[in-house]
């Protein structure tokens, strides 16, 4: 089944460049109508304009297809709301969210200033939330939506000198977690994608060769499958050069300890165990680690 947006209305943020732009050409390539945002800043989030986010709805609007440009700041919750009405006064819905807006303040957990640790957060967790925020209502109303979150293996896996980006993207999958039990009453989809591509913000990590083979457009086809019609919910996709994986959040069986005295003592001696991840699940919810806990527990107090 071809995967097709027409029809569709979608927002992406952080657009005017890189994966952004990708994505806003790749939906709109497919039928969407595209609201590309763009603040128009540097890698740091200085500045703004919007003649990035511009210059792609031009490119959308000479291949055929249908756009509008807007420069929101995502950290600004009432320009987020704007940029909502912009696109539901001209289409009348908004069908997918890919959230795409960064920003980078690089350095050691020691030498990093905490307002920089914190613009980081306020780019990608709270500009996430804006727009989640402002979009929820109509996608609850038209019984339909989805939402691709933009985390990274920085937040997965860690970083050096990204502890500000690794924890706001880290953040950005328990808000898909919990969004996408919310939401699925209303048959609102939420996943997230971690990206592996060459952009403004990553090119210096690359070896020369390979430039070419990690080109953001070779992000695009997990970012549409996840914002599809058939797209799944509460998944995590990484994606780079043509390969793609999913990563989880896993529970380990564990192992009974008890709650003596010398717990901690056995807890210690027993951690490879309780490490062990043979066996271990994705839960479905959070009430999975209570009740393996529960499960535990009962066995354990039975063998007493």
């Amino acid at each position: 089944m071809a995967v097709d947006f027409t029809g569709r209305v979608a927002i992406v943020t952080g657009a005017g460049g890189g994966l952004g732009r990708q994505h806003a050409l790749a939906l709109a390539a497919r039928g969407a109508k595209v609201l590309v945002n763009d603040l128009g800043g540097s890698v740091d989030g200085s500045g703004g304009s919007t003649a990035a986010a511009q210059k792609v709805v031009d490119e959308i609007r000479a291949a055929g297809g249908v756009a509008l440009a807007n420069g929101a700041s995502v950290t600004d919750f009432a320009a987020v709301q704007a940029m909502a009405d912009q696109a539901l006064e001209a289409w009348g819905r908004v069908d997918v969210l890919v959230s795409n807006a960064g920003i980078l303040r690089d350095k050691s957990f020691a030498k990093m200033d905490l307002a920089d640790f914190r613009q980081v957060l306020d780019v990608h967790l709270m500009g996430a939330v804006h727009c989640c925020k402002v979009l929820w209502p109509a996608m609850t109303r038209q019984k339909y939506g989805r939402i691709v979150l933009t985390t990274s293996s920085s937040g997965l896996y860690g970083n050096f000198g990204q502890t500000n980006y690794g924890a706001a993207k880290m953040a950005l999958v328990g808000l898909m977690q919990t969004l996408a039990l919310e939401g699925m009453k209303h048959d609102i989809r939420v996943n997230c994608l971690a990206p592996t591509a060459v952009t403004r913000m990553t090119e210096e990590l690359f070896p020369a060769d390979m430039l070419e083979a990690f080109g953001p457009e070779a992000v695009v086809p997990a970012m549409l499958v996840l914002a599809a019609q058939d797209a799944p919910t509460r998944t995590t996709l990484c994606a780079g050069a043509g390969g793609f994986e999913a990563a989880h959040v896993t529970l380990t069986p564990g192992a009974y300890i008890g709650l003596d005295a010398d717990a901690p003592e056995r807890l210690q001696a027993r951690l490879d165990e309780v490490r062990d991840r043979r066996g271990e699940t994705v839960p479905a919810s959070g009430a999975d680690q209570g009740a393996n806990e529960m499960r535990l527990a009962r066995a354990g107090l039975q063998r007493q």
